[in-house]
């Protein structure tokens, strides 16, 4: 009796310490860091702590590129997350990757959870839905390219207003590089998003065909045109003092703009925290500059950012809970907060309507500056985003043709001759691989 007994007080102790029924649990690999990491694990404890039948477990997999192969290596090898973040230029690889995704309209609906792509920002949803409207992924993460500016270096340089034009910025930093500032009178972070992406979109002039790939994979790239050719030479020629100087590929030197090392700066809206929480002075958000004698300029800039794909052949119950976390993450409150803390755009319109109703951006005039950006004018069909297969390549190859001109390697119009023409191959590749 006494062996019996203690048996079954072993045995009750251990279904007490056992929770009543298993966790489902969502992987959700991700490419945030710095402040935004922090975000993206407080959103996971969130979800995780307002209810016990789902567990996100949120892991950083490297940069965004890093991120996408890792997860293309994981479907192959059939362990692939339940919830990839990819960025923007990735959308045309995942829309061909059959099988792999599920589409994020079809899995809303099959789970009975509420979901009106019309209640999300149009310039967000236009980039990852079919030609029919279907969204394919959750925008998560929007943002898009401003101009960081550090307002003590300006009034240092005597310099009494925020440079608005491509000749404004350039007399902007040989005054700062005279002021002191001998490294960096201004640079760009992202450089093929930057200059190429998104400077053809704001002069509305075509990066490639067929809208820029929206419209079909049969495109064909053009960003070789005369208003290309033109910033490239000018910053060539600044390269030589430093009044310009290339900061790299990707953002990995963002933080030559919070260090005070380059008192201007392009990148994203998105690195609004890492600035907050590191710059040591006044600094300010404005639109991107422009040249004042192209026709239309500035025309609209386009998202960047990433959204969140779901992927292929997980379980109803698996596909329930990210369906919930994505109706936890749309909630107007918790975007309206995202949107204030991280830079990143309110994703839909009910979030940006409550923040500028309670009068922030009256108070933070330069938070509304990506917004205005996107909104600037009616997109056409050199502004409504991008669509290009193989992107993640090509935008090394960009890189690569940007920095012989910078060495004085080859002329500006060569090196985007010979990068149009390495990417319009890798385009015609990938046409071949989605067309099976």
């Amino acid at each position: 009796m006494k062996h019996h007994f203690t048996a079954a007080i072993s045995m009750l102790a251990v279904m007490t310490a056992a929770p009543a029924f298993a966790q489902t649990e969502i992987q959700w690999w991700h490419a945030m860091t710095g402040a935004n990491n922090d975000v993206v694990n407080k959103l996971a404890a969130d979800f995780n702590a307002a209810q016990t039948e789902f567990k996100v477990v949120a892991t950083y997999k490297g940069s965004y590129a890093d991120t996408l192969n890792a997860g293309i290596a994981a479907f192959r090898a059939g362990n692939a997350p339940h919830i990839m973040q990819v960025f923007e230029v990735g959308t045309a690889t995942m829309m061909a990757a059959k099988g792999a995704i599920k589409p994020v309209q079809d899995m809303m609906k099959e789970a009975g959870e509420a979901f009106d792509p019309k209640s999300y920002l149009p310039a967000i949803t236009g980039y990852y839905s079919t030609a029919k409207g279907e969204m394919l992924s959750f925008p998560f993460n929007s943002s898009t390219m401003v101009m960081w500016v550090n307002k003590d270096a300006l009034k240092k340089a005597n310099i009494a207003d925020v440079p608005k034009t491509w000749p404004e910025v350039f007399e902007a930093g040989k005054k700062l590089k005279a002021a002191g500032y001998d490294k960096c009178g201004f640079t760009a972070a992202w450089s093929p998003w930057a200059l190429v992406e998104q400077f053809s979109a704001w002069h509305n002039a075509p990066m490639g065909s067929k809208a820029n790939g929206l419209d079909g994979f049969d495109t064909e790239m053009k960003f070789n045109s005369p208003t290309h050719v033109k910033l490239l030479t000018d910053l060539v020629n600044l390269q030589k003092d430093k009044t310009y100087d290339y900061s790299g590929r990707a953002n990995e030197n963002e933080g030559r703009f919070t260090s005070g090392e380059c008192p201007i700066m392009l990148t994203s809206s998105g690195f609004f925290g890492n600035v907050k929480a590191n710059a040591k002075f006044e600094f300010t958000s404005a639109l991107m500059p422009y040249y004042p004698d192209v026709a239309g300029a500035p025309q609209n800039s386009i998202i960047g950012g990433a959204s969140l794909w779901v992927m292929g052949g997980k379980s109803a119950a698996e596909y329930k809970g990210i369906a919930k976390f994505f109706t936890f993450l749309s909630d107007t409150d918790r975007q309206a907060k995202l949107h204030i803390e991280s830079g990143y755009l309110p994703i839909t319109k009910a979030a940006y309507e409550k923040v500028k109703a309670s009068g922030f951006y009256t108070q933070n005039p330069d938070r509304e500056t990506p917004i205005k950006s996107l909104t600037n004018k009616e997109p056409t069909e050199n502004s409504r985003g991008l669509r290009f297969g193989n992107m993640v390549q090509i935008r090394d190859m960009i890189s690569e043709e940007l920095e012989n001109a910078l060495a004085g390697k080859k002329t500006p119009q060569q090196a985007l001759d010979d990068a149009v023409n390495r990417a319009n191959a890798t385009l015609r590749q990938f046409e071949r691989t989605a067309g099976r």
